[in-house]
């Protein structure tokens, strides 16, 4: 059980004031609604590129790589370059211009401006829908882990209160100091509390990283404790296949996010001009590569290290027997390494599968790493970098959420069109809001893993698979479909969007894979087919709804064209992509493939 001295606790309590601090010290910055979802496009181009790279390591990042360096081990480091490098780079050069271009304040916007208004309505209900579910499961994540840690255990027992209010508090302390900052300064007080997550992960995590190394003697002693690693409980194929869907799912799921994940891309939407959004992306896409370093190999550190087991040590002192008992928890010493064995909430029994083999609870991977191996005040470091990259993602949520809901979905239905300073108060009335549907989705989540009817994965991980693959691939088809054609007319691709949708709920319905019960991981109408594996199943289900968006949303246009061809070729030409011409060869370029250089020499090395 980690050991919280005053000292971590004053580090915790400092950042907590310090980023409510600066929300309140930012109210007077914001004073119309550009302000509020924008920044007024004032902020400093390094200050949006961190901010940038910061957003992109919320909860579910920082806990989801360092799960998979401990399930797939460093060689996750090739999947996640591989299929997030080459995207960003891309969206930094040629996407990112097209949405500052359109003059869009928001991705849903811009469908309004390339497509129509009910396809921009439907695309900011979906937004809003997968950004509060993500919200709320990242809040899910940390304050499990935290209570799995058991830091609050000695306060709750000082005072008698019970151990199950540990969650919510874990909960609240993330959430309060978002509601203030963000419903007050709104984007700016966002960006400003990504930079500094940032900085403060580089600062808590690397401690670890560093001592961890350093007790297996180095690289190669950390290649050499952690052998083959094929995790078959969770891919349900062997090391090539496994290979082959996580590359491609890596890439999907890049792309996917990339392209469409507003939560990110506000930050480059706020940027002064064009050039310096694309400068954004492709800063950003170059500190994506010492992220393997700072999140996957912490994982792959803490499955290598060695299990902890009981033991008793006998020792003779002037005539007198000493026993020393060390007892280790049977989640801990049935374990790998520090990776504790999965719990069914359930039987509170250890997990196994159809083999016999224990599941492992790979999420607890880098926080198990942390608290083994920090000390006072590097430890309260490393737990506020937890805490501040839950408190990032969360932000990056409610912020994109408020802005998503004023001026797609408040402006365009109301009857009359609302002043500037309605707009402003209804952005911050849906900030404060999503906190509270982000709370109620995190209970949600905590409700489904209360049961253990999930017996190879964690309920959170199902529960991003399952909001991934409804809500955010569908609409990355039609976003392709909006940058990448001019065909496609607003009834093709609102019917697309619909279709997509459908689709991928009757087919997560209908299926699920193997070991799995019939709820959160599909089957909840009935099982016509299992897959081997959850990736399997994800692929399969994102395919088809890709399939279904592009295919329904060219049909229907082809069928009935709401807009006359002239209004197709010229309003739409300058929405949509039209190749690598408009590209100059200036110094992003010239970044971009020095990053991509980068990009593949390090995966030939992690291959």
């Amino acid at each position: 059980m980690p050991q919280l001295a005053s000292t971590d606790w004053l580090i915790i309590l400092m950042y907590m004031l310090g980023a409510m601090g600066l929300g309140v010290a930012m109210r007077s910055s914001v004073k119309s609604s550009r302000d509020y979802y924008q920044a007024g496009r004032s902020l400093p181009t390094w200050v949006c590129a961190t901010a940038f790279v910061g957003a992109s390591f919320g909860a579910l990042e920082v806990i989801g790589m360092g799960a998979a360096g401990a399930a797939f081990g460093f060689r996750a480091s090739l999947y996640f370059l591989l299929g997030n490098v080459p995207v960003l780079l891309f969206v930094a050069l040629f996407m990112l211009p097209i949405y500052f271009g359109s003059g869009a304040v928001t991705l849903p916007g811009y469908l309004g401006l390339r497509f129509d208004s009910k396809t921009r309505v439907l695309s900011a209900g979906l937004f809003v829908a997968m950004t509060l579910a993500s919200a709320g499961i990242a809040l899910f994540i940390v304050a499990r882990v935290f209570v799995a840690l058991r830091i609050f255990d000695q306060l709750f027992f000082a005072y008698g209160w019970p151990r199950k209010g540990i969650f919510l508090v874990c909960i609240l302390l993330a959430v309060v100091p978002v509601t203030i900052y963000v419903t007050i300064a709104g984007v700016r007080g966002t960006v400003v509390s990504q930079v500094v997550q940032f900085f403060l992960l580089v600062v808590g995590i690397l401690p670890a990283v560093w001592i961890g190394l350093k007790n297996f003697g180095g690289w190669s002693g950390m290649h050499a404790s952690l052998g083959p690693m094929v995790p078959q409980a969770i891919t349900g194929m062997g090391p090539s296949g496994m290979a082959g869907v996580v590359v491609v799912l890596g890439f999907v799921l890049g792309a996917a996010r990339g392209t469409t994940d507003f939560r990110v891309l506000q930050i480059a939407m706020a940027a002064r001009n064009a050039d310096a959004a694309r400068r954004i992306g492709v800063v950003a896409a170059g500190a994506l590569l010492a992220v393997p370093f700072l999140l996957i190999l912490p994982g792959a550190i803490a499955i290598a290290l060695p299990t902890p087991q009981s033991k008793t040590i006998v020792r003779n002192e002037n005539g007198t027997i000493y026993h020393e008992i060390t007892i280790v928890p049977r989640v801990i010493s049935e374990g790998r390494g520090l990776v504790p064995a999965l719990i069914d909430p359930a039987t509170n029994n250890v997990r196994v599968d159809d083999s016999g083999h224990t599941q492992l609870d790979y999420g607890m991977a880098t926080p198990s790493l942390i608290t083994h191996s920090l000390t006072t005040g590097l430890l309260g470091l490393a737990i506020t970098a937890l805490l501040a990259s839950l408190m990032s993602g969360v932000a990056s949520s409610v912020s994109a959420v408020s802005a998503v809901f004023a001026c797609d979905l408040y402006q365009p239905l109301s009857r009359k069109p609302p002043s500037d300073a309605n707009l402003l108060r209804a952005a911050r009335w849906a900030a404060a809001v999503g906190v509270l549907l982000s709370v109620g989705a995190a209970f949600a989540v905590a409700a489904f893993d209360s049961r253990g009817s999930e017996i190879f994965l964690s309920t959170w991980l199902i529960a991003v698979v399952l909001v991934f693959s409804v809500l955010q691939a569908p609409q990355a088809a039609t976003f392709a479909l909006g940058v990448f054609t001019r065909r496609i007319s607003g009834r093709g691709a609102f019917a697309g969007l619909i279709a997509g949708v459908v689709v991928a709920l009757l087919h997560h319905g209908l299926t699920l894979p193997l070991g799995a019960h019939a709820g959160l991981s599909g089957g909840w109408i009935t099982v016509i087919h299992r897959y081997p594996s959850v990736l399997a199943q994800l692929g399969f289900t994102v395919a088809s709804s890709f399939l279904a968006n592009l295919g329904v949303a060219w049909a229907e246009s082809q069928r009935a064209r709401t807009r006359s061809e002239a209004d197709i070729k010229t309003r739409k030409r300058e929405l949509t992509f039209s190749g690598p011409a408009k590209a100059r060869w200036n110094r992003p370029e010239i970044l971009a493939a020095l990053v991509m250089l980068v990009t593949l020499v390090l995966a030939l090395v992690f291959a």
